[in-house]
């Protein structure tokens, strides 16, 4: 996708979203399988109506079914419960930490040209990396658009995850996203993770090439990561350790604490002691 249009689709994304409200309202949520496909059609009608195109719709949920697996994983995040220790042992910290410090000396221009472009060191956006899909080495595989759709009628944060159904579908409307895609079970894309609104709002283009590509191009991940964490408030030069003026950013990429402190931790240890 070019820039341009990314940041159409975002203004456009957002424009829908905001437009739901004058019409009926949307359909209702449910906690079990047996009123999906019933709010489907519902959801398609109510998208309809506020601009999204009959084409998309029928793109987007040829394929589209309840998925079991993501509602286990939603009611399943035990590892954000533990101790720092713990998390750290659970996730592989040390061999984050360990295959990270080589990651960066082997790519030490894109990072270098990252971090005179966001203000973002390299250890923070090298331990997200790490800890989300193991430099890229699993990104998941689930059907991104049966994930989201998923969540979104599900009644625990339906409209959270509605938002991000509406953004998927201008990612799909844009030939960014395939109706095929799979990614990780809350509807993740690409080697840092990012749900579709946060690609459409901070995906950034690290190559050169004019495009935004989170599953096949390391640059595009690593400099939307980047991206995001300036969009949440991180200040170039400032310290993002607990209670240093950056870690708020870091709290906006994850809730759970412990994964946060990990976060820090594993990007203290990366850049050297920042």
């Amino acid at each position: 996708m070019r820039m341009t249009k990314l940041f159409l689709a975002a203004a456009a994304a957002m424009g829908v979203v905001h437009a739901v409200p004058a019409f009926a309202q949307g359909p209702q949520c449910g906690n079990t399988s047996a009123g999906f496909d019933a709010w489907v059609a519902d959801f398609k009608q109510t998208a309809a109506a506020n601009g999204v195109s009959q084409s998309v719709l029928s793109r987007a949920f040829a394929n589209v079914n309840y998925n079991k697996p993501t509602i286990a994983a939603d009611r399943g995040q035990k590892s954000f419960k533990l101790s720092f220790d713990a998390f750290m042992q659970k996730r592989g910290g040390a061999a984050v930490i360990s295959r990270g410090r080589s990651m960066k000396a082997a790519n030490q221009a894109l990072f270098a040209s990252i971090e005179r472009r966001f203000g973002v060191p390299a250890g923070p956006l090298i331990a997200i990396w790490g800890m989300e899909t193991g430099f890229g080495s699993y990104m998941g595989n689930q059907h991104t658009l049966s994930a989201v759709s998923t969540l979104a009628y599900d009644c625990r944060r339906s409209d959270y995850f509605t938002d991000q159904l509406y953004a998927a579908l201008q990612l799909v409307s844009e030939g960014y996203l395939s109706p095929q895609a799979k990614g990780a079970a809350h509807g993740e894309i690409g080697q840092t993770q990012f749900l579709p609104r946060n690609v459409v709002r901070f995906g950034a283009d690290g190559d050169g090439d004019g495009r935004v590509d989170m599953v096949g191009s390391r640059a595009d991940a690593l400099a939307s990561t980047a991206n995001f964490l300036k969009g949440h408030g991180w200040l170039a030069g400032a310290g993002y350790q607990p209670g240093e003026p950056n870690f708020a950013a870091i709290q906006g990429w994850n809730a759970a604490s412990v994964y946060q402190q990990a976060i820090a931790y594993i990007g203290q240890q990366i850049d050297g002691g920042r």
